[in-house]
This record gives structure tokens, sequence and C-alpha cells, in this order.
């Protein structure tokens, strides 16, 4: 039993980091509220009205 606990500590704090690190990689994400729309020149608009800065672009 103890090695299936440990087992299962052990994949939450391996996944844990990486979902992290990817909110942290996409536009728009935590505080910014997430994507709303792009703008004509091709960047992300977030939720909150503030533009991303994102070196990736949208269509």
């Amino acid at each position: 039993m103890k090695s299936r606990m440990m087992s299962l500590f052990a994949v939450v704090f391996v996944v844990m980091p990486i979902s992290q690190a990817q909110a942290k990689n996409t536009p728009c994400s935590g505080k910014m509220g997430g994507v709303s729309h792009c703008s004509k020149d091709g960047k992300f608009v977030c939720k909150n009205g503030k533009i991303s800065q994102s070196k990736k672009t949208c269509h």
C-alpha cells in the first residue's frame, strides 16, 4: 500500500510543474484572463483588454 501512495505522490510532483510551465507559456494566461480575440495585425487581445506580449501570432 505504501508503494502505491509513493508512486501517486511521485506522479503528482512530476506532472504538476509541467502543467504550470505550460500555463505560463500561453498568450493571455494568468491575470490576463485568457484570449478574447485576435487583432487585425495578428496579436492576441486578452479578455482584460490588453495586448499579449507573446511572440506568437494568431489568425
